[in-house]
């Protein structure tokens, strides 16, 4: 999904949807960040340890 953003926007129009973004994710996070950091956790810690077929000693 494309979205639109007016070219005739003022600054202060822009600006007030960043502020509306930046509240937008700060309350996610408030209320999701437990959730959010086990995901984030699992997305990037790999599950799969090479096998080992030669001990080093």
């Amino acid at each position: 999904m494309a979205l639109f953003i007016d070219p005739n926007w003022s600054p202060a129009q822009a600006r007030a949807v960043i502020e509306v973004l930046d509240d937008l994710r700060d309350r996610i996070w408030a209320h999701y960040e437990v959730a959010l950091h086990t995901h984030y956790r699992d997305d990037r810690v790999t599950q799969c340890d090479p096998p080992v077929t030669d001990p080093p000693f």
